[in-house]
């Protein structure tokens, strides 16, 4: 499961020749706490739900006060609340009216990436490339709104060119604005992410299993 995850990643930054840091959230979408809990046994911290409603059910359940929750999926603006009782970081904030929102009601700093759409599909969420400079440049002056990278999901069908291209404008967008943080590749794809900069997976069948 998780060990055997990191090695292969391990491995393969190896084989590249990376020797920084690559974090990596296990995406427990639909996945039940005990099989969340034998990750964490495995040394995972680090652990992300799409969806509020299901946190709601299954972060109480598994009740570790060391793990770090990542909101990896979209978040509306009437959620908001119910986020910042059950995560620390999100990764889909992709609007300056959200980012208000959340500054608005939290009681402390919130990590943050800028979500964007770098492979131009359009039933994905995130800004547009060229909105990105001017969204994260406000972010930076809203209070609470901690800004640690930039965020994409990247193009499917995979295809090796196409994920690259896409991973690649993020890398870029991330060094222009100095952001340290780059959240990119999923279980498909996660090598051509790495090949591009990313330094943050968010994993869940490579990790649980289907």
């Amino acid at each position: 499961m998780y060990k055997e995850f990191v090695e292969k990643v391990e491995e393969f930054k190896d084989r590249i020749g990376r020797r920084d840091k690559i974090e990596i959230v296990a995406v427990c979408k639909g996945v039940s706490p005990d099989k969340i809990l034998k990750v964490y046994e495995e040394g995972c911290r680090d652990f992300g739900e799409n969806r509020i409603q299901e946190a709601e059910r299954k972060i109480p359940l598994i009740n570790k006060g060391d793990i770090t929750w990542h909101m990896v999926g979209h978040l509306q603006t009437n959620k908001v609340n119910k986020f910042l009782r059950l995560f620390q970081v999100l990764h889909s904030l992709d609007s300056l009216k959200l980012a208000e929102a959340v500054s608005k009601r939290a009681l402390r700093d919130v990590e943050v990436y800028v979500e964007i759409n770098t492979s131009g599909e359009p039933q994905k969420h995130g800004i547009q490339p060229e909105y990105a400079d001017e969204l994260i440049s406000k972010l930076k002056e809203i209070p609470k709104i901690k800004l640690v990278g930039v965020m994409t999901v990247g193009p499917y069908p995979v295809e090796e060119r196409k994920s690259r291209r896409a991973f690649a404008l993020l890398r870029e967008i991330a060094e222009r604005n100095s952001l340290r943080k780059i959240s990119a590749g999923m279980t498909e794809d996660w090598m051509y992410a790495v090949m591009e900069g990313a330094n943050v997976l968010r994993i869940g069948r490579g990790i649980f299993g289907n």
